[in-house]
């Protein structure tokens, strides 16, 4: 099996802020893995809050080394080898993990849905993410989400009422709530009550994921759900989100892939925790992914390859907001015409 490796500008279609950031554009790496002349590909997106900038996924890249890697093994072999080697570095250990499961699944003609037991025509709808802007901003972002069903609005912003408020003013869709960490408990308790005569479906990551007590007060008396987000990284944290959330959002570059996001699925179905995907800015590689698991899950936010203007390549499509899964082996992604192997963006 070889290696090698790629870097990538994406670009924001808007100016994308949360509570705690704003970005224009990310930078990220595409990793491939090549065996008998076939390649699978993964993403790894810069992560900060976890440690993980793209200086540090560059240098694994750089350094990366599998000449000892024994790949006559099953999946489950390739990923175990592949993963020790990825440094404890969750956002890389997704690029490898979704690259030897497009590669596994191209070498044995099968698609990722199928060895996952998930039926294709059972992916859900994605939601449509409106990130803080101006009002004038919200209204034209809301314009241009009109064929999606579902919006996922961030707050966490001193005009928390009036982005709401304006969104009401353009359309009665369902709206999903990320706060991302951006209140505390009276502030959330206010804004909980006012939201549920709003149409708003649940509140993703209200309080600080360092204040599960505090959540768990919020959940017993919040007349919406409560979704663990920044608290939700693998499945060593689920157990002890039961108490405080009714549910919990998973994302593949937060907790390492498909294996482990297979299992985190598994194990809160267990706990009796609602689950859904998410994501980050991503392209279509890592929300292709994401959405052969989508069959398994009660939400979607698989919206990342949506947002960005230059997204390489082609894989799961949006239609009304209903996930699309490529009929095709491994991830079933192809680079757009227009795009060169490798890729290679400036990235000053």
């Amino acid at each position: 099996m070889e290696f090698h490796y790629s870097t990538y500008r994406i670009r924001l279609r808007h100016t994308f802020t949360i509570a705690r950031s704003s970005h224009d554009y990310y930078d990220i790496i595409f990793v491939y893995l090549t065996k008998d002349g076939i390649t699978g590909v993964g993403e790894a997106v810069p992560m900060n809050r976890h440690g993980e900038p793209f200086d540090r996924l560059l240098k694994l890249a750089l350094t990366f080394d599998i000449n000892d890697l024994d790949d006559s093994g099953s999946l489950d072999d390739w990923l175990d080898q592949l993963l020790l080697k990825a440094d404890s570095c969750r956002s890389f250990s997704m690029a490898l993990d979704t690259a030897a499961h497009d590669l596994w699944g191209k070498l044995h003609g099968e698609p990722l849905y199928d060895r996952l037991g998930a039926l294709p025509e059972k992916t859900p709808l994605t939601s449509y993410t409106i990130g803080i802007d101006s009002i004038d901003v919200i209204r034209k972002k809301v314009t241009e989400a009109e064929q999606y069903p579902i919006l996922k609005v961030k707050l966490g912003t001193d005009d928390d009422r009036a982005i709401i408020e304006t969104i009401r003013d353009c359309t009665d869709k369902v709206v999903r709530v990320d706060a991302n960490e951006g209140w505390d408990l009276e502030t959330a308790l206010e804004m909980c009550d006012w939201l549920a005569t709003k149409n708003v479906e649940f509140v993703e990551q209200p309080l600080p994921a360092s204040d599960l007590e505090t959540t768990a007060r919020l959940k017993e008396q919040s007349p919406l759900k409560i979704i663990a987000d920044e608290n939700c990284l693998d499945s060593r944290n689920i157990p002890e989100l039961a108490d405080a959330f009714h549910g919990i959002n998973i994302k593949l570059m937060k907790c390492g892939g498909v294996r482990e996001g297979f299992k985190m699925i598994q194990m809160a179905r267990e706990l009796d925790l609602e689950i859904m995907l998410g994501c980050m800015i991503e392209t279509s590689v890592a929300i292709s992914a994401a959405t052969h698991l989508s069959p398994l899950v009660d939400y979607a936010d698989l919206d990342g390859h949506i947002l960005i203007s230059n997204d390489p390549y082609l894989g799961a499509t949006v239609d009304g907001g209903k996930l699309t899964l490529p009929d095709a082996p491994g991830l079933g992604v192809t680079l757009r015409e227009s795009v060169a192997e490798p890729m290679e963006e400036e990235l000053a």
